[in-house]
């Protein structure tokens, strides 16, 4: 049996999976791999790296959003400068021989008239209209120019490997949306927007490496979809694969917590609430009958 765990996107939001991390720490030598999707690649890295409680749970989403406010609200800015800071120790413990496996989305650009809208001064614009899109379910965009990529550490054969050389560039492609990002994402000299455009959750991913039991963490309450444009929902099966949703209870905006706009208070309730649910989960679920 292969376990994976796949932590879906949600900017601020992403605290709660944090917390959730924390709580299946009990699974954590029966997890093959890892994966993520733009604001929680940080802490699922540390998770595949056996070195989670270093974050220091919610202080880490208070330090990304101090920096934030600290940047006049330049998202982009804010994550680049934050990026370097808590990778610094991930060069010491993901790429070693005793880290899980771990794979970050991001959507790569696959078309020249793609790359100069999302690259150039077209970028803000462009992202506006896919957040209008998103109301129709529309990813026609996306699927006329946009692939999904996993980059992937501890995989001697993946297709795009996650390095200590590309790392940085890495975690910033993948929160990279256009409608508030100014600052151009390139892995390797090619370009690259948030995994959420194609791959708001790895979990069909993991499932078509070869896992067949999936842990899902998602930050909101409803369903959780493939997508940016809500165009499918992840199922409870996938191929051989059992998935497993672990999700907020309540929506984590009425505690603080939003997707750009959080309070102290509300990110250690957010991460608690998380907490819980992975510790819920870690006991009673049929997964851990089967290992």
């Amino acid at each position: 049996m292969r376990i994976g765990i796949a932590c879906s996107a949600g900017s601020y939001k992403g605290v709660f999976v944090h917390g959730v991390l924390t709580g299946l720490s009990e699974l954590e030598s029966q997890v093959d791999i890892y994966a993520a999707s733009s604001s929680t690649a940080a802490a699922a890295a540390y998770a595949a790296a056996g070195d989670l409680p270093f974050l220091k749970g919610p202080e880490h989403w208070k330090r990304m959003y101090t920096g934030y406010v600290a940047s006049n609200y330049d998202v982009s800015k804010a994550v680049l400068e934050a990026i370097p800071e808590y990778t610094e120790r991930l060069l010491g413990t993901l790429f070693s021989p005793d880290a899980k496996r771990f794979a970050v989305a991001v959507s790569a650009v696959m078309t020249k008239e793609a790359e100069e809208l999302t690259q150039g001064p077209g970028a803000r614009r462009l992202g506006q209209q896919l957040v209008l899109a998103t109301r129709k379910r529309d990813r026609s965009w996306a699927d006329g120019n946009l692939q999904t990529r996993l980059f992937q550490s501890g995989f001697p054969t993946a297709a795009f490997k996650l390095t200590a050389r590309n790392m940085n560039e890495v975690f910033y492609a993948t929160t990279r949306m256009l409608h508030a990002w100014k600052t151009p994402a390139w892995i390797d000299g090619q370009p690259y927007l948030d995994a959420s455009y194609t791959c708001m959750c790895p979990a069909l991913e993991l499932a078509e490496m070869g896992c067949t039991e999936i842990i899902a963490i998602s930050s909101e309450v409803g369903p959780l979809y493939r997508d940016f444009f809500q165009s499918f929902e992840i199922p409870s099966g996938y191929l051989d694969a059992r998935i497993h949703l672990i999700k907020p209870q309540s929506e984590l905006a009425e505690i603080g917590v939003d997707y750009m706009k959080v309070s102290d208070e509300g990110l250690h309730i957010a991460y608690d609430l998380g907490l819980q649910a992975g510790k819920e989960f870690a006991k009673s679920h049929t997964i851990t009958k089967a290992l």
